[in-house]
């Protein structure tokens, strides 16, 4: 079985970082944020596809030199497409059935309980749904009560909404959905495709566990806390040299010899954090100095970015190479 990655978009709630690095190779928890999507997988699926579009070399090349957990193998699109543009592009690999996920979905899925669900009913898919408080921004679905979709709506007003059950963007398909892609310029999927095949059962997969959409940066902080209080956040223990209660996850290549850890924190290869520096709720990414005495608190610290002596950066993101 084969897994097809979504990872499109140009992560612009997440500017300035993104200029320099697109939002899916954002270390939260200890790795990429991609690398905790594919963690997702369960050991049925032995490959998958990434389709990728903004900054896609760039994504090649960082899997090229961390290969994952199964092998992926990335196709990139010229100009966007769309989410049902894009997985036309990439589908000549694809199994029947396949697996979809969102590349900027952190979430507790049980992986083998939703394909299990998938092959009980035989429909053409199993959408996983996650209940919301505003679903407006999203995809969302109102179910019969054998959890079979009998209506969606990409991004309906608060008060149109048929439920606040919402696309979780992790599911299961039929190769043959494919096909009712339209070969249009720029499709998507949500929109275009997804009501015109509920006619032939999609069933909803009801999640119970966290679950978060990290495309801003307080979501991507949030998502991360999860991945943390999960278990799923690589090393938890503050390093040799540091003090606090974390949990946090260090590269073996960061120094952080006499700081100071709040919890969830990550600090990725070659970062440092000087003498008297404190770090909390924070991702501080590759090459990133803070100083002595600075603190970072809900914050993204860009790559190769400097945070002063004696500064505080707080509810901010920094872009590449920036001061504060």
């Amino acid at each position: 079985m084969k897994a097809l990655v979504l990872i499109g978009g140009f992560g612009t709630r997440l500017r300035p970082v993104t200029y320099a690095v697109p939002k899916q190779l954002i270390p939260i928890a200890g790795k990429p944020m991609l690398y905790h999507v594919l963690d997702l997988l369960p050991p049925s699926v032995d490959g998958a596809v990434l389709a990728t579009g903004y900054k896609s070399e760039e994504i090649a090349r960082y899997v090229a030199a961390h290969p994952p957990r199964i092998p992926v193998r990335c196709v990139p699109e010229a100009t966007p497409l769309g989410t049902g543009g894009a997985m036309r592009n990439a589908s000549s690999e694809l199994s029947d059935p396949f697996v979809l996920l969102n590349s900027d979905v952190i979430a507790a899925v049980d992986a083998e309980r939703l394909l299990a669900a998938q092959a009980s009913h035989g429909g053409v898919g199993t959408m996983t749904l996650a209940e919301v408080d505003d679903p407006s921004p999203y995809g969302v679905a109102r179910l019969a009560p054998d959890d079979r979709i009998v209506e969606f709506v990409e991004k309906p007003t608060r008060e149109a909404a048929p439920s606040r059950w919402i696309n979780a963007g992790v599911g299961v398909w039929r190769r043959a959905v494919v096909d009712r892609i339209p070969s249009a310029p720029v499709v998507s999927w949500e929109r275009e495709v997804v009501p015109g095949l509920l006619a032939d059962r999609v069933y909803g997969f009801r999640l119970d566990g966290f679950w978060e959409d990290a495309g801003t940066p307080a979501r991507l902080l949030r998502a991360q806390r999860y991945l943390f209080d999960s278990g799923r956040g690589g090393r938890r223990s503050v390093p040799a040299g540091a003090t606090g209660k974390g949990p946090a996850a260090v590269h073996p290549t960061a120094t952080v010899r006499g700081a100071t850890f709040g919890g969830w924190v990550t600090v990725d290869e070659g970062a440092s954090l000087g003498a008297g520096a404190y770090a909390e709720d924070a991702v501080v990414m590759a090459g990133a100095t803070v100083e002595p005495e600075a603190v970072v608190l809900r914050s993204i610290v860009g790559p190769g970015a400097r945070v002063r002596s004696g500064h505080r950066v707080v509810d901010q993101v920094l872009g590449e190479r920036a001061e504060a």
